[in-house]
């Protein structure tokens, strides 16, 4: 029997036995199913960008691609009658013209001890003050890349802060994990490009919210997010001197993690000398609007690779000779905040036609200007520039399974064709426009249209601007609870066209179908 064929029956046995499972209301501790299966035809050089970016790395660049996906979940009560509660999921995927033919898409446990929440195992987590509908993405903690293992104490809301009366809540989360990527790296690469294996993840983030939309219109919030990827080996890459060195086993220190700090990237001494790991982070604002029939929102996210990027400010005053590493002068490098992305939002909960708007504007070519010194006993000048962002160095990046982890315009290590796992299209300019609605019962709808130029990095200019334009348009359909004497209680279809116009991603046109089936199989009932 052929994959494919062997693909379909999977797929029939699996919509079957959904549709035998026990249907009811739904209540908060019972036991969920979902079962999707969708399929892509595309023409071009690639998939189309919005038929596979933001799905949580559950996609592919492969013109022709498709999955079956069978999920169960018990999802965590959030009353505030339960103080403790336990859930869990398992989410596995068998894919054709995918990284892998069996992606194991989550698999968690977790458990909510009044405000707070334990999980444990790799699960999808949604960008925080943005629409994770409409929006391009997040720079730092996005969702476009698959989940990584990891174990995670959070506030996934915000949580009121005593005597403030509800004017002021924080939220947050602290995880270390491990990514999953290394033998695809490996094959991916070959004997000559650079690849990580065993690699550390580490992420954190702080969120703050001034103002009560039930009381005042007017609120604003406040993040810090940051990330790190450390630990791990390191194969085919370079010392400062510009020696290859074949492997390099990294230092693992969960401390120098959580807080940069100086270091050794590498094991053996004077290798490359710098903050252990791949640190990255960005500053969030977003300032909402409450009326009673609209809402309206400005937000900003300031992505940053190191100390100058973070503070804009580093210091440039240290002595020469002998006391090349020494501090002498009051004397500072300052720099400029050019690279952000700038969006708004519009939420129309009456307008049935067009009830969610976004518009996003996203630099990224500044990246603390063309010039990198670090300081050396010849030249103690010290210009922390070039920052060549969801690069590194000593590691592949700020990507898992070839999709980046935080905004898909930067453009993913997947594209490439020559093994480097890394991203090339780093320096861009993008405006994006989403908009959606409820036209109909039972119908869904969004659009989008992004345009872009890019530079490709510092390292590697392209010759000529590269330039591109995607859009997307995407209609769910979820059908009624029965129709002509058929059930199809939980039934869902959804359709999309999507197409790529450019040298950035290339001229592509792609069809996506997907149909979704979910319900209850098991129903909890109270006992007297």
């Amino acid at each position: 029997m052929s994959y494919k064929r062997a693909f379909v029956l999977i797929a029939f046995l699996m919509f079957i036995g959904a549709t035998k499972a026990q249907q009811s209301c739904s209540q908060a501790n019972e036991l969920t199913y979902n079962v999707e299966m969708q399929t892509t035809v595309s023409t071009g050089d690639n998939n189309p960008l919005w038929l596979n970016a933001n799905k949580y790395g559950l996609s592919s660049t492969k013109n022709d691609n498709g999955y079956i996906r069978y999920g169960v979940f018990r999802p965590l009560i959030g009353d505030s009658i339960h103080k403790f509660s336990i859930g869990y999921g398992l989410d596995i995927a068998t894919a054709y013209n995918f990284t892998s033919a069996m992606i194991i898409q989550q698999a968690f446990m977790e458990c909510k001890w009044l405000h707070g929440v334990l999980t444990i195992g790799s699960k999808q987590q949604p960008m925080e003050l943005k629409n994770n509908e409409l929006s391009s993405g997040s720079q730092t903690l996005g969702i476009n890349a698959r989940p990584i293992p990891q174990v995670r104490i959070a506030l996934p809301d915000y949580l009121n802060i005593p005597g403030t009366h509800g004017w002021l809540g924080i939220k947050g989360h602290i995880a270390f994990g491990k990514t999953t990527d290394g033998k695809w790296q490996e094959d991916v690469a070959g004997k000559d490009q650079k690849y990580t294996s065993n690699t550390l993840y580490h992420s954190k983030a702080g969120y703050i919210q001034i103002g009560r939309e039930d009381k005042s219109r007017f609120s604003v919030e406040l993040g810090l997010e940051m990330a790190c990827i450390f630990g791990g080996t390191s194969y085919n890459i370079f010392d400062t001197e510009g020696n290859k060195i074949t492997t390099l086993k990294n230092k693992v220190n969960y401390w120098n993690a959580f807080i940069p700090g100086e270091g050794k990237d590498g094991s053996e001494k004077g290798v490359l000398s710098n903050a252990e790991g791949d640190h990255l982070g960005s500053y969030l604002l977003r300032i909402n609007w409450k009326n009673n029939d609209w809402k309206i929102s400005a937000y900003a996210d300031h992505f940053f690779e190191d100390q100058s990027g973070m503070f804009f400010l580093d210091y440039d005053g240290y002595g020469s000779g002998k006391n090349w590493n020494t501090k002498e002068k009051n004397r500072y490098v300052l720099y400029y905040l050019k690279d952000i992305l700038l969006g708004w939002e519009l939420q129309l909960p009456k307008n049935r036609y067009v009830s969610n708007i976004v518009c996003e504007y996203l630099c990224t070519k500044y990246q603390s200007g063309p010039i990198y010194h670090d300081r050396s006993e010849t030249v103690s000048d010290h210009i922390g520039g070039d920052d060549n962002y969801y690069n590194h160095s000593v590691y592949t990046g700020w990507q898992h399974w070839g999709q980046v982890i935080g905004n898909p315009l930067y453009r993913s290590p997947i594209y490439n064709k020559d093994g480097y796992i890394g991203v090339e299209d780093n320096r861009f300019i993008a405006w994006h426009f989403g908009f959606s609605g409820d036209p109909y019962r039972n119908l869904h709808y969004r659009v989008f249209l992004t345009t872009q130029k890019g530079w490709g990095t510092y390292s590697v200019l392209y010759t000529d601007i590269k330039r591109n334009t995607s859009m997307l348009i995407e209609a769910t359909y979820k059908f009624p609870d029965c129709i002509a004497r058929i059930n199809t209680q939980n039934w869902s279809v959804r359709g999309a066209f999507a197409l790529d116009k450019g040298s950035l991603l290339g001229n592509n046109t792609g069809f996506q179908f997907t149909i979704i089936k979910n319900g209850i199989l098991s129903n909890r009932k109270s006992r007297k």
